[in-house]
């Protein structure tokens, strides 16, 4: 657990104005963005616009968690099932990617943040891709919170490539199987070297996990909030890391 001696005077001043304790701050957030389509809808406007204003959630949510203190943001952006959605819809995410990625890269260099992404690069627009591998090598050496996208990624998809990765080193005689335990499976994950997540909030009030981070999620605490995406705000964020604060994480065993 983080301890205030992790945290800067103000980032020690932002957390005290919300109540929060750094000692019970999860390390690792991840987030199931949900619900742009239906805000939309609600809003008598097309699904692309929910997109379009979940961005905004996105950006707030970056920054807050910066200016938090949090180690590692994780934000499922594009599953390997949303290829099923109309083109119209792929073609718009893929433009509105391409725009955050070269829109927010001034930003993740201002807060010192640490780019990565998760998921299978097959499928992406070779200008998304750019983009991606950008502005991964200009924050490789950043130090701050780390913000991991997961873009075309699919939980069962992730754990089937570990295993075929696996497999090959078998059958190459590098790894014996009698070797492989959890640490070897979770160093051939998409994952590998980082910590798994402490907490997964999830909006839309959907109470399921939709393939994210199968392996990783095994001990992560669940928070889930009616509000759809493009309505997650730092207030929405706070309540999730007190209600995260409270509850008695036991891994298993007991107090």
């Amino acid at each position: 657990m983080p301890t205030s001696s992790h945290f800067d005077e103000a980032t020690l001043k932002r957390l005290a104005a919300a109540g929060l304790d750094p000692a019970k701050l999860p390390r690792h957030i991840a987030i199931i963005m949900d619900g742009n389509g239906r805000w939309a809808g609600r809003q008598g406007l097309p699904r692309v616009e929910g997109h379009a204003r979940g961005v905004t959630s996105v950006r707030r949510t970056i920054e807050e968690c910066c200016r938090l203190g949090i180690g590692q943001l994780t934000l499922y952006c594009l599953s390997v099932e949303n290829w099923k959605r109309p083109q119209t819809e792929l073609d718009f995410l893929m433009l509105l990617l391409h725009k955050y990625l070269i829109d927010e890269r001034a930003e993740i260099m201002e807060q010192n943040i640490r780019f990565t992404t998760i998921g299978r690069r097959e499928g992406l627009s070779p200008e998304v891709l750019t983009e991606l591998e950008e502005n991964i090598r200009v924050s490789a050496n950043n130090t701050g919170m780390v913000l991991c996208l997961a873009i075309n990624y699919g939980g069962r998809t992730e754990i089937a490539d570990a295993m075929r990765q696996l497999a090959v080193e078998v059958k190459a005689g590098k790894l014996d199987p009698d070797a492989i335990d959890e640490t070897t499976v979770s160093n051939a994950l998409y994952t590998a070297g980082m910590p798994d997540p402490d907490l997964l909030i999830r909006t839309a009030g959907e109470m399921r996990v939709s393939n994210y981070l199968l392996w990783q999620i095994s001990y992560a605490e669940l928070w889930v909030t009616e509000k759809f995406w493009p309505e997650f705000d730092e207030p929405t964020l706070h309540q999730a890391l007190h209600d995260y604060a409270r509850r008695e994480r036991r891994f298993g065993g007991l107090t």
